[in-house]
């Protein structure tokens, strides 16, 4: 693409024409610049637009975010993309001389573009690629700071900032240390120095009273890419040009901690936003000294730790400033399990801790609340799976653990009395002070430490049994399962943690209670009581024996499920795992009898129609398909007179998924039909029959690897034998892979060891005369020694054996000898080589996604029954072949041919 006027024209209408509110003009404007976009120079044209001032600010907008996501599309090509087109070399480098000085003089919304164009470049090509870059870089930053010109300076800042990044997070390679020191020998000094410039000028800007907040904006943000530009350089190990000069960095992080910044901290909620961002990336600095670097950073310590717990103090008690206070709780407990403790060992300094520190910021906040209300997923995913470590009220507890290490007994004293302070607050005026409760609760259950080895944890803050019983109890007592459901959960959560301590009577007598709460309109709090209930069933006494049986369950087992049930219709539950997983649960232990059965299964299918319709929680569906499973086994298996109840609700479900090709449940409802074919006796109803004619007429052939074989479909097919082969047939000829052909192998043999060659192969040639032997030279045989696994290398091996010794019609002496060729083949590999190649289970429970390639489900889990005579399986293939084929028998000549039986 050549850049003339008539390009600068047409690029212009077609960046206008895509923010028309118009469909039609938007689309072809988008069409244009696709197509336009596969000629080389396409991406410089459209840059050289970016840079045209005589074109109007919007287009050039447009010009620049088309340009980054060209870049991020075609700028390295992948090599398993043939169809991909790549930004010539040619090209490429015109792009990089003139990017920099561009993004330097641009508007600042095209210069946050163009400074994320140049990190995607500099993401592939810096530095072996682009060594013109960073020292292209370090002139011109040295020119704007000069000039004072901080919007172009943190645009190059911010720049370089992304080209660092990965010194933090990628592997330590030689080839990384290699890329460090080139960036450290070319940028270490030339920070240091636009840092104290910058510095020079917040304390001359600070000094005269008189500071222009958006000025000082600009030097402030400039000093936090300088900060964390510092971390990026310091991460994997202390440079020996920042030790040399970490007076000069030191210096200037305390001052931006003891500061006060008012023309900008008074001005509203960005400016003192703007400056936490500061100080907290100068707590990380300094943490990262502290945990890398202890002893030379031990000098600055303690002024440290002073300027940090005076800011903490402030920050604790407004919401708006958690990322600061995280940051600080960090760096303090950091120095609290290190070998400068001695700093928390005052009886005063700890009384402080817990009063400024850690209550104000474990306790609720409005956030906290407006969270529980409007995002269930996202407030438990923090609260109870662990995941909130980067949250104040997490944090804070981490402090309180940290300083534990060394003054155990000290802590338990202080947090002890606070939490009987709370709870007094809490008796004075429950509806006014529940949240004192609350912290109190979830202080003893932070601080619980966890058992080695197994899921007990212990307190010594409280007496469990007695905070079970006069604080928890209460709230699990209550009638209203709506009512201050905050307080609800944290009960649920306690009574979850301490499961264990609390003893079998005391649980079964709350768990009618516990069940109430499945009915509360909380998300969070129907989703605890789900998540209680299925780890109390969990619980195991001394011994590896469960404390709760089907016994403890059946007196409100109708109305737990029914419960469970009416959970999954509440809105935003309607997918909830913590539900599902708990339902999984109590069938599991519960004895399920027919009255229960048959309203669960129903249930189970039409929540399995639905989630059909759009497949979104893995973790979810996965606990369906665990339960519909688990069901059918303890169901089915204890009154096999319901099976055909189970049928009619779920085959329709199992026959959607596959008719709607529904790729995401197809290992799931391979594993459901080998269950339920498994439970009948032969023969099959008709209903089986056409889902079989459903899994060999469709493209499945990437979705079957998610089943062993079609195996457990055999039974079924004597009396459907030529429908089968029918469609076995047409699936050969258009549609083979090479899954399906072993497949179809096993099957065969399969069906050769239950019912004879005879039976096979007249089978086969009722639907075309003589394709049997077709099938057997070109599909059979050359297949027969690719087959892995144990019991499918037994099956095909012996029913080779057989084929060519007792085949009714003879096989001709070349075919008869690859075949015992093959069968040689196969069963003489070594044994590592027979193992079936599956891909490993994901762990029970976990995020499995929808890119596994098999996910077994464990309760439907079937017993290998090996189809074959206990006899050693070499000695029934030698025995067969040496005993009879070789032999020569009365009237025939021909091996692999047997007289017939009169």
């Amino acid at each position: 693409m050549e850049w003339n006027p008539e390009t600068l024209q047409f690029l212009s209408q077609c960046f206008l024409n895509t923010l028309s509110p118009l469909h039609d003009p938007r689309r072809r404007a988008e069409e244009a610049l696709a197509e336009a976009a596969t000629r080389p120079n396409y991406g410089l044209a459209v840059l050289r637009l970016v840079a045209e001032p005589s074109v109007d600010e919007q287009i050039r907008q447009s010009a620049a975010v088309n340009f980054k996501n060209h870049l991020k599309a075609h700028w390295a090509v992948q090599p398993n993309d043939p169809a991909q087109i790549g930004v010539p070399d040619a090209e490429k480098e015109q792009i990089k001389a003139l990017i920099v000085t561009l993004m330097v003089n641009a508007s600042p919304k095209i210069q946050a573009q163009l400074s994320e164009a140049l990190t995607i470049i500099g993401k592939h090509d810096f530095p072996k690629a682009w060594p013109t870059l960073l020292p292209e870089l370090v002139v011109t930053l040295d020119k704007l700071s000069q000039a004072n010109d901080y919007v172009s300076v943190n645009g190059v800042l911010a720049t370089i900032n992304s080209l660092f990044k990965k010194f933090r997070y990628q592997f330590k390679t030689n080839e990384l240390l290699l890329d460090l020191k080139y960036c450290l020998d070319n940028f270490a000094k030339p920070l240091l120095e636009v840092f104290k410039r910058t510095a020079g000028f917040i304390d001359q800007a600070v000094g005269s009273g008189s500071a222009n907040p958006s000025v000082l904006k600009g030097y402030i943000e400039s000093q936090r890419l300088c900060c964390r530009i510092f971390y990026s350089l310091n991460f994997m190990e202390l440079p020996e040009f920042f030790e040399d000069h970490m007076d000069e960095w030191m210096i200037e992080f305390k001052k931006y901690l003891t500061v006060k910044y008012s023309a900008l901290e008074d001005s509203g909620s960005d400016g003192l936003a703007l400056v936490d961002e500061l100080r907290a990336a100068v707590c990380e600095n300094i943490s990262l000294y502290m945990e890398k670097e202890e002893e030379t950073f031990q000098k600055y310590l303690s002024g440290f730790v002073e300027a940090v717990w005076g800011l903490l103090v402030v920050a604790s008690n407004s919401s708006s400033r958690e990322r600061l206070t995280v940051t600080a709780i960090k760096f303090l407990t950091t120095v609290s399990t290190s070998v400068h403790h001695t700093l928390f060992a005052r009886d005063d300094i700890l009384q402080q801790i817990c009063q400024s520190v850690v209550i104000p910021n474990v306790m609720l906040r409005d956030e906290d609340e407006e969270l529980f209300e409007m995002n269930y997923v996202e407030f438990i995913r923090r609260d109870m799976e662990g995941s909130d470590l980067d949250t104040r009220r997490r944090i804070a507890c981490e402090l309180l653990k940290g300083i534990a290490s060394n003054y155990k007994e000290k802590v338990t004293e202080k947090v002890s009395s606070q939490v009987q302070s709370l709870l007094a607050s809490f008796a004075e005026n429950p509806a006014a002070n529940w949240k004192h409760k609350d912290c109190a609760i979830y202080l003893v259950v932070s601080l619980a430490t966890k058992k080695a080895g197994g899921s007990s944890v212990s307190t010594d803050l409280v007496d469990v049994e007695s905070f079970f019983g006069s604080v928890i109890v209460p709230e699990l007592r209550s009638q209203d399962v709506d009512g201050f459901p905050m307080l609800k959960a944290g009960a649920l959560k306690f009574f979850t943690m301490f499961r264990n301590q609390i003893s079998k009577p005391v649980a079964l007598a709350l768990l009618p209670d516990v069940v109430r709460f499945l009915g509360s309109e909380s998300n969070v709090v129907h989703s605890y009581a789900a998540s209680c209930i299925e780890k109390l069933f969990l619980v195991k006494d001394e011994g590896g024996r469960a404390r709760y049986s089907a016994t403890d369950v059946s007196p409100f087992l109708l109305v737990l499920m029914t419960n469970l049930f009416n959970a999954l219709q509440k809105p935003e539950s309607e997918e909830n795992q913590y539900v599902m997983k708990c339902i999984m649960r109590v069938l599991g232990v519960a004895n399920v009898s027919h009255e229960v059965a048959l309203p669960c299964i129903n249930g189970l299918a039409t929540v399995l129609n639905r989630v059909c319709e759009n497949p979104k929680n893995p973790v979810f569906n996965h606990y369906l398909f665990e339960s519909v499973a688990l069901l059918i086994r303890r169901a089915c298996e204890q009154d096999p007179s319901i099976i055909s109840a189970f049928e009619t609700s779920l085959l329709p479900s199992l026959q959607l998924i596959l008719s709607r090709d529904v790729s995401e449940f197809f290992p799931y409802a391979f594993q459901l039909l080998a269950q339920l074919v498994d439970l009948n006796r032969s023969p099959l109803p008709g209903n089986y029959m056409e889902i079989f004619a459903i899994l060999l007429m469709l493209n499945h052939g990437k979705s079957l690897q998610n089943v062993s074989s079609p195996c457990p479909f055999a039974p079924s097919l004597p009396q459907k034998g030529t429908t089968r082969t029918k469609s076995a047939g047409a699936r050969l000829q258009y549609n083979r892979t090479v899954k399906f052909i072993k497949s179809l192998v096993i099957f065969m043999s399969l069906f050769l060891v239950k019912h004879g060659p005879e039976k096979l192969v007249g089978s086969m040639n009722a639907v075309q005369p003589d394709v049997f032997h077709t099938i057997l030279e070109q599909f059979w045989v050359p297949n027969l020694k690719l087959i892995t696994g144990s019991m499918e290398l037994k099956l095909t091996s012996v029913a080779s054996t057989r084929l060519i010794c007792e085949s009714v019609s003879p096989l001709d002496p070349k075919l008869w000898g690859k075949m015992l060729d093959s069968i040689v083949t196969l069963i003489s590999r070594p044994e590592e080589d027979r193992l079936e190649e599956e891909p490993e289970v994901p762990d029970f429970g976990e995020t499995v996604g929808y890119n596994a390639t098999y996910v077994r489900l464990y309760n439907a889990g079937r017993k290998e029954k090996t189809p074959l005579p206990v006899k050693s399986m070499i000695q029934t293939i030698f025995g067969s072949i040496f005993g009879k084929s070789i032999c020569s028998f009365p009237g025939t000549s021909t091996p692999g041919s047997l007289p017939r039986k009169s």
